[in-house]
């Protein structure tokens, strides 16, 4: 994955990421065997649109 900087996401990415990972450190509370990885995917996902388009330009 190319280095992505915190302007490269849209304000609505930015936003989505926070509550994802605000969830997972909920979950995180739960304990060492919660499965995360749902929530890790929506986020990879976000950041390959951002690259995209970032290479796009």
């Amino acid at each position: 994955m190319a280095d992505l900087k915190f302007s490269d996401f849209t304000t609505g990415e930015k936003a989505r990421i926070a509550v994802l990972v605000a969830r997972m450190g909920k979950r995180g509370l739960a304990g060492d065997s919660v499965d995360l990885s749902d929530l890790q995917r929506r986020v990879e996902r976000i950041e390959k649109t951002a690259e995209r388009r970032k290479n796009k330009k």
